[in-house]
């Protein structure tokens, strides 16, 4: 059985047993987390698209750990103008286990 979440303006396709990075969600280590906002409940065959949301469907997961992802670098520069711009940026991500799917 696996279900499309939407958390943080991003979709992600997830399953019973899975751990995700998302962004940043402001919860405890350890905290269980109903998520309601369920795009797409599948199980084999059967698939059940929501308009715009699953009724009932929600998805249990449990914060494992918060961190930062890989660092992007971005670099500007304008050709024979003597501009250079250098910046760097690290997202903030929670990383979750997807306990129960419930539809």
């Amino acid at each position: 059985m696996y279900a499309v979440i939407k958390t943080g303006g991003k979709q992600y396709r997830v399953a019973t047993g899975e751990k995700i990075k998302v962004e940043q969600i402001a919860a405890e280590v350890g905290q269980e987390i109903v998520i309601d906002q369920v795009l797409a409940v599948g199980n084999g065959s059967d698939l059940k698209i929501g308009t715009p949301l699953v009724a009932g469907a929600a998805v249990t997961v449990t914060v494992v750990s918060h961190g930062r992802g890989e660092k992007v670098r971005i670099f500007k520069m304008r050709r024979r103008k003597h501009y250079q711009k250098r910046q760097g940026h690290r997202q903030n991500y929670t990383e979750l286990a997807i306990g129960s799917i419930t539809a």
